[in-house]
Formats: structure tokens, sequence, C-alpha cells
């Protein structure tokens, strides 16, 4: 006689929910600056999306420009507003400068 184990349930993760109007763009960044950031959609080579970036994100992009960048080919999540295609948050290693 065969004896089968009870199935293990597992609890699935379920990922934190955004704000109203936001929305999360992940890919590639192709090019970025102090104003706006260049992404190519992760998966999809022909999808390519620019962000102006909010008073926030660019101040923060100006401390990461100091440390060396975003570089072509490095990955990232644009957190951005979805009426006016505004970059709130940009997450991502940038690359080490040379």
């Amino acid at each position: 006689m065969i004896d089968t184990a009870v199935p293990i349930i597992v609890n699935t993760v379920k990922p934190k929910p955004l704000p109203n109007g936001i929305a999360k763009f992940e890919g590639t960044v192709m090019n970025a600056t102090s104003a706006q950031i260049t992404v190519k959609a992760k998966g999809d080579d022909m999808a390519i999306r620019t962000f102006a970036l909010s008073p926030a994100a660019s101040a923060k992009m100006q401390e990461t420009i100091a440390k060396g960048g975003y570089q072509y080919g490095d990955k990232v999540s644009v957190i951005y507003n979805q009426s006016s295609l505004q970059a709130v948050k940009v997450k991502g290693k940038a690359s080490k400068s040379l």
C-alpha cells in the first residue's frame, strides 16, 4: 500500500499595492541626467520610455551622478506618476565610477 503525504500549503508573497495614479516601470538605463531618465523595458526591447524627474527625484539623481551616476545597461525600477509621466523615485544600483 502506498501512503501519500498531505500537501503543504504555502502562502504567496503579495507585492505592496502602489497608491492610485502611481505605477512602476522596470528595465535598463539608456540615458540618465539630473533632469530625466530614459529606460528600456525589461523583456521588450521596443518599449522605451523617458521620464522627467520630480524635484525630489532630481535632487537624489544629483547625488547619484556625483558618485558616478547610472550608466547604459544598469537595471532600475522607476516609480512614476501615470498622469504626468514624472518619476517620483528611481531604484537601482548605479555602476561604479572609473
